[in-house]
């Protein structure tokens, strides 16, 4: 077999195009997120703690700048986007999984005799504590 031929058979594997996929699923879905946290809910923490940006907050030793303003935006951010990941994404498809997964309840093993009311195999045609018949 050609080295053509290995390559193609290569790329058209199911794992290969399922992997590619989701890399461009997943870009596209990280950019709407982004987009979320920037737009919608870091200005809403803005208004609420009337500081849009903590970018200027720096000290100086010896020289040296620490950003440490730009450490709590980014910090922020992360948790921003694991929040808004949790409750829109994660939330969500465990609640679809959830049910999608329950099962009908299996059909009964047992029935109640009606003469002495104990239970018996549903494929029983008489009591075996009183003897009666059962239908």
């Amino acid at each position: 077999m050609s080295i053509f031929k290995e390559f193609k058979s290569f790329l058209l594997r199911g794992n290969v195009v399922d992997l590619a996929v989701g890399v461009v699923i997943g870009a596209s879905f990280g950019s709407v997120v982004t987009a979320l946290v920037a737009d919608i809910l870091t200005p809403l923490i803005a208004a609420v703690a009337k500081v849009p940006d903590f970018g200027g907050l720096v000290f100086t030793i010896n020289g040296s700048k620490f950003m440490y303003g730009h450490f709590i935006n980014t910090l922020i951010s992360f948790l921003l986007v694991a929040t808004a990941i949790f409750f829109f994404v994660i939330k969500p498809i465990n609640l679809l999984i959830s049910r999608a997964r329950k099962e009908p309840p299996a059909d009964p093993t047992t029935k109640k005799c009606l003469e002495c009311l104990s239970e018996i195999p549903v494929q029983a045609k008489r009591c075996y504590h009183c003897a009666q018949a059962v239908v």
